[in-house]
């Protein structure tokens, strides 16, 4: 492409730090909580992982474009992160199976982003000082105004946000006629969640993140799934008292991420807001019953307060993160139900924890006996 002259951009933290780059082209204004994600590939589908939603995404990958993007490898129908933050941003790109540039992708849903920006002394900084919310700006505001705006964004804890990203009307995925009838409560889920469960022979009927046990049970389900999600799993009182229920009625249930968070609030066990979070395809889990090591793809900010849950007479920690030792899977000694924090149907990342998918089917089967 030719030269162009790009427009000054900042990034300005909640602490009053400030990050200088430049504009990619789309200009405006955008809030979030800014976090980073380590993995060197997938750049689409984290854009547009509901989980992310309500974030400034900062990509430690140097490189990001420059395989374009592919209709087939989205998350959601829309980008669902506020903001980018990277350091060379590739208006070129270059794959056979490539449908149009980001640039054009960004530009269809205004989503400002920032190039040239030194990334890795900004994860650094965010390593030490913590996630925190944040404004990019490419359109000249200053940065008095930008410090004024920003003081009235909310913090993520105590944030709900499935609201924002849950479909508002229930649907189906799958084959009418699969042996297996699942019902999943939709907190933020992943296309590929439910292309795993598809694949197992599930038809899956997806729920608003409000429905009730009586609305889920209604499909007549094998089993139900809770799934992944952006925001602090705490004001999810709804979701919480359907997980009851659920239990209640020791019906199979799996949940990931924001769904394992919300069963060990329905069992009164807190959650917490971390200081960094885990955003990567890289992170190692320990699996406690079988003692084998798994590389996983990670994304949230809270987690479950392990003491809280070792003390709990009812749960077992199947699995451990190896880094800091958080809670990364938990299953009750009395009711049919699992869960983990992290993302067994990957996209992006490794493929170690599929087997978690054929495990709810187990559960399924063994419930039936």
């Amino acid at each position: 492409m030719k030269y162009s002259n790009r427009n000054q951009a900042i990034l300005l933290l909640a602490d009053g730090t400030v990050f200088y780059g430049k504009s990619i082209g789309i200009e405006g204004t955008t809030f979030g909580e800014v976090c980073f994600n380590t993995g060197m590939t997938g750049y689409q589908e984290i854009f547009t992982d509901p989980s992310y939603f309500g974030q400034i995404m900062v990509a430690s990958n140097a490189h990001i474009g420059n395989y374009g993007t592919n209709e087939e490898e989205i998350e959601a129908e829309q980008i669902m992160i506020s903001g980018l933050v990277c350091k060379n941003f590739s208006f070129n790109h270059s794959r056979v199976n490539s449908t149009k540039s980001l640039k054009d992708y960004f530009e269809e849903q205004n989503l400002v982003a920032i190039s040239d920006v030194d990334t890795r002394a900004l994860v650094s900084y965010i390593r030490d000082n913590g996630a925190m919310n944040a404004v990019i700006s490419t359109d000249g505001s200053s940065i008095e105004e930008l410090k004024e705006k920003l003081a009235a964004v909310p913090d993520m804890k105590g944030l709900e946000l499935s609201s924002k990203v849950s479909t508002k009307e229930p649907y189906f995925i799958g084959n009418p006629d699969a042996k297996y009838k699942i019902s999943a409560l939709d907190l933020g889920i992943k296309k590929n969640i439910l292309r795993n469960l598809a694949k197992r022979d599930c038809y899956i009927k997806v729920f608003p993140y409000d429905a009730t046990y009586e609305d889920m049970k209604s499909f007549s389900p094998d089993g139900y799934f809770l799934s992944n999600g952006p925001g602090d799993p705490d004001p999810l009182f709804s979701a919480q008292e359907t997980a009851k229920n659920i239990l209640d009625n020791n019906e199979p249930v799996f949940g990931i991420c924001l769904g394992h968070q919300v069963l060990a609030l329905a069992n009164g066990i807190s959650t917490y807001k971390m200081f960094n979070g885990h955003r990567g395809i890289n992170h190692p889990v320990k699996n406690l019953v079988t003692g084998k090591g798994e590389i996983t793809s990670q994304n949230h900010g809270f987690a479950v307060v392990r003491e809280e849950l070792e003390k709990h007479p009812d749960f077992e920690i199947t699995h451990e993160h190896v880094n800091d030792g958080t809670v990364a899977g938990m299953r009750m000694k009395s009711k049919n139900c699992f869960s983990v924090q992290y993302h067994p149907e990957a996209s992006p990342g490794p493929h170690d924890a599929t087997y978690l998918f054929d495990q709810f089917i187990e559960n399924i089967e063994n419930g039936k006996r």
